[in-house]
């Protein structure tokens, strides 16, 4: 029978720790496994990430594709049903909205026409598509777009 006073780790599961720079009974004396001379032999000495010894490294050996817009605008998108949620006669802001947790706070909000929306509601949001607009207006909402 197994208790806690009887457990063993399996054979091989622990080893020692290398112990280096011990002298030379350890047989990691002198050098403490660092080699001769070099940089890395040094203390201090730190390689930064993606360096090859000189060798032309990886990101610069791969070509270039494509093209980022560093000015490209990611907005929240944010449903009809998700609006839903609100109850009627209801003014919904952003805030409003990044407080419902449905987007984040550093992003714009985008309505889309998803789902269905049953009650008048009043929206400020950045951007709107024209089908969430026809949607909210004919249940008898209002929609204002912010700048």
């Amino acid at each position: 029978m197994i208790t806690l006073a009887n457990l063993s780790p399996n054979v091989g599961a622990n080893r020692k720790r290398k112990r280096v720079g011990r002298g030379p009974g350890s047989g990691r004396g002198k050098t403490a496994t660092r080699g001769h001379k070099g940089a890395n032999s040094r203390s201090g000495a730190v390689i930064r990430p993606g360096f090859e010894g000189g060798q032309m490294p990886l990101q610069r050996r791969l070509p270039k594709r494509g093209f980022h817009n560093k000015f490209k605008v990611e907005y929240a998108i944010i449903t009809l049903s998700q609006l839903n949620h609100f109850g009627a006669g209801c003014n919904i802001t952003s805030e409003m909205i990044i407080g419902e947790g449905f987007a984040k706070r550093n992003q714009p909000i985008k309505v889309l026409a998803n789902g269905e929306i049953t009650h008048a509601i009043t929206v400020k949001v950045e951007k709107i598509s024209t089908a969430a607009k026809v949607k909210i207006e004919a249940v008898g909402g209002k929609i204002i777009v912010l700048e």
